[in-house]
């Protein structure tokens, strides 16, 4: 019996941490994150989907939305589920029908993360946005006449729209963030037209993903204090109260 004891011990707190995690994290701040580890995260995103590895895609979206945008670890896992869903039936697309196919996931995944979030918007409307800049950065990719260029205008627009509904912003004032993402992705079809991307490549890539996010991190400027995310806060002045009902739990189960 004692195996099956430690068995139920470890799923009654599995489940009670669980359930804390998602009450502290009700309340999550899209505003307050390290732009450095958004950067580093986003681009392991995106060596995973062009790489073909959705499994590495899903747990690196998973770490994304749980330590920079606080959301709740089953919320995270959800999140990342659709969007990482929304990827694979966007990838083999080759129509605007075709792309439309991962509107539903991405609709998904903006519900799941504007919900108990400080910053309220249409989670329709950004699924659109976002599939949107997916399609013009794909069509671009696929023009075989398109002349290499720097930067897309049309592409930071789109990138830009997005933002600027999430965040109620100006899109004026998200140039600069949207011109060092899209340049990112330019990088990266240039250097995978010429024979694939290699590590150095890839340190590029996230110079260019840490200029964007700390400028948009720079207008938001969401304050470094923490004093806009209730979930976390509530985590940190409840842990010792959290670890004592664990142990309580695990010691009354164990006996």
């Amino acid at each position: 019996m004692k195996p099956l004891r430690v068995a139920a011990a470890a799923l009654f707190a599995l489940v009670l941490w669980l359930g804390l995690d998602t009450a502290a994290s009700r309340r999550h701040s899209l505003r307050d994150f390290d732009s450095h580890a958004v950067a580093r995260l986003e681009t392991a995103t995106w060596r995973s989907y062009y790489e073909h590895r959705p499994v590495q895609l899903f747990v690196e979206l998973t770490q994304l939305l749980r330590t920079q945008y606080h959301v709740s670890i089953v919320d995270s896992l959800r999140a990342a589920f659709a969007a990482a869903a929304a990827a694979e039936r966007f990838q083999p697309g080759r129509t605007h029908a075709e792309y439309a196919r991962a509107l539903p996931d991405l609709e998904r995944f903006y519900a799941i993360v504007g919900t108990g979030s400080d910053t309220e918007f249409d989670p329709q409307a950004a699924a659109r946005l976002e599939l949107a800049w997916w399609i013009v950065h794909r069509e671009r990719a696929q023009r075989a006449n398109a002349v290499p260029a720097r930067h897309d205008v049309a592409l930071e627009d789109a990138l830009a729209a997005l933002q600027a509904l999430i965040y109620k912003i100006p899109a004026q004032r998200l140039r600069e963030h949207a011109r060092a993402r899209s340049d990112a992705m330019l990088f990266r079809d240039a250097r995978a037209a010429s024979g694939g991307v290699d590590v150095a490549g890839w340190h590029e890539i996230e110079r260019l993903l840490d200029r964007s996010w700390t400028s948009i991190r720079a207008t938001l400027s969401a304050p470094r204090d923490g004093s806009k995310l209730p979930g976390r806060n509530y985590l940190d002045r409840n842990r010792g109260g959290h670890e004592a009902i664990l142990r309580l739990a695990l010691g009354l189960i164990c006996e």
